[in-house]
């Protein structure tokens, strides 16, 4: 079932990843190509391909449902990459603590959390 962020088609839920890599992602019994965002709501397509790309519109979704998120994963890809000093500003007015670091790790510390039933948020680039 592919989706997309435009037309809000999204997998409801909190889904542990199972696979990443490849371009995209596995959970959900589904397979997504792609970066991914996962939220409180569910399990959505996210435009960003690059850390580049990372702005506040880009994270609009985890700012409107920030009241049910403590954490923000934010995996970067294969490398670390850091975030604009204004970004990481955003994250803390919103009350949101933002731990960064490579998509792998990120996806397994979300499987780790949502396990654990914490109030987590992912936003996850796409790896080869």
């Amino acid at each position: 079932m592919p989706f997309a962020e435009e037309d809000e088609r999204h997998l409801p839920g909190r889904h542990p990843i199972d696979a990443y890599g490849g371009g995209g992602f596995r959970f959900g019994e589904l397979s997504h190509r792609g970066s991914l965002l996962a939220t409180p709501s569910g399990m959505w397509a996210w435009r960003c391909a690059a850390a580049s790309e990372f702005d506040e519109a880009a994270f609009e979704r985890v700012f409107r449902e920030a009241e049910a998120i403590d954490t923000l994963l934010i995996g970067t890809g294969v490398d670390l990459a850091a975030l604009k000093p204004g970004l990481r500003q955003a994250f803390r007015d919103a009350g949101l603590v933002v731990e960064v670091m490579a998509t792998g790790a990120a996806a397994r510390t979300w499987n780790v959390m949502i396990a654990e039933e914490r109030r987590v948020a992912a936003a996850l680039l796409a790896v080869p």
